[in-house]
């Protein structure tokens, strides 16, 4: 019995997600779940583009990790995952005008307006400490 390519990806991706779901994130895996959510999320959202890029493995989710040991958390947290989930990755990048599409990328959002922001680029060239040090202070100034 042969698996299909979909499924072979989506056994090879589930690791990934499982980091970020075992950390207490939902995943909203379509554009209804991410319309569902976003909008009416007062207080505090964080929303992670999760990727299969060695970046995201590296930095951007154990950075998010760190973070999230933090006294001060969002109220709410989300993960979309671009490539395999495009419909709910398109939709809650429209959460984060004016930056382009990027993944991995890191989104805070206060009131569902955008506060903090980190870009493939600056996960790319930083640490997971110096991700979740960002996160960190991002969380204190806007999470209280």
């Amino acid at each position: 019995m042969s698996m299909s390519f979909d499924q072979y990806m989506r056994d090879m991706v589930q690791p990934m997600r499982d980091e970020l779901t075992n950390l207490g994130i939902k995943e909203l895996r379509t554009a209804e779940e991410v319309e569902a959510n976003l909008p009416e999320a007062k207080g505090t959202t964080l929303v992670v583009v999760n990727s299969v890029c060695g970046c995201a493995a590296g930095q951007a989710r154990p950075g998010v990790g760190k973070a999230l040991e933090n006294e001060v958390k969002p109220d709410h947290l989300f993960t979309v995952f671009a490539g395999q989930d495009k419909e709910a990755t398109a939709k809650a990048r429209e959460y984060f005008a004016p930056y382009p599409p990027s993944s991995p990328s890191i989104a805070l959002l206060k009131d569902g307006e955008l506060v903090h922001f980190i870009e493939r680029h600056q996960v790319e060239n930083r640490s997971a400490e110096e991700i979740a040090e960002d996160l960190t202070d991002a969380f204190n100034r806007y999470c209280k």
